[in-house]
């Protein structure tokens, strides 16, 4: 596995002992802090997003373990970079590349995003989707299961699709795949017995 395991005395160091001034989101997940950190072989510090898991939100180790694996087996310039880990009980932390401008959700009324803005942030998150879709049938597929605003993140104007704790996989290869999931959840909604059917799609060209 190539994400770094990171030591938790690190992680207060960042975050100040998480502190709450350092609290950028809350999620699902838990709460979101920001911070410096250095997440390479290299000294430098680098500003960094760190999720920090509360179990009392819903979401517990499978979610945990989930996001680990596909984002060090995924990695695609629209899809949000894993840098390391932090896993000292009771401690469970994800550490990410920090997205400037947070999250989509806050700027969906925004009357100063421009339409041209707003279209490539629109077409960043669809490469993203595509990407794990794979219509190139390189790799397994997967269904993200929880595409909403605030799961898509804004570095500048470059959208990255993020948690990807509730994603499931399909198989490689064939026109369609189903995928069965008993219960749905994410953004405050639940749904039972739900199938899904990825299939190749055309691509869709659109100039600005």
């Amino acid at each position: 596995m190539n994400i770094l395991k990171i030591q938790l005395k690190e992680i207060k160091l960042a975050t100040d002992n998480f502190d709450e001034n350092k609290v950028i989101g809350h999620g699902g997940f838990g709460k979101v802090y920001k911070g410096e950190s250095c997440h390479s072989n290299s000294e430098k510090k680098s500003l960094v997003a760190l999720k920090r898991l509360d179990h009392k939100h819903g979401q517990g180790d499978p979610q945990f373990w989930k996001e680990i694996m596909m984002l060090s087996r995924y990695r695609h310039e629209n899809l949000i970079s894993l840098l390391g880990y932090c896993i000292e009980d009771p401690e469970m932390i994800l550490i990410y590349e920090h997205a400037s401008r947070g999250s989509l959700e806050r700027y969906l009324k925004d009357d100063n995003l421009t339409w041209t803005e707003r279209i490539k942030i629109c077409l960043d998150a669809a490469k993203g989707l595509s990407f794990l879709h794979d219509p190139n049938e390189r790799q397994q597929r997967v269904l993200h299961c929880d595409i909403n605003s605030a799961n898509i993140l804004l570095d500048n104007l470059n959208a990255k699709v993020s948690d990807f704790g509730l994603s499931k996989m399909g198989s490689a290869g064939p026109q369609y795949s189903v995928i069965i999931t008993m219960v749905l959840k994410g953004a405050s909604r639940r749904r039972k017995g739900v199938t899904f059917t990825l299939r190749n799609m055309p691509r869709l060209r659109l100039k600005v």
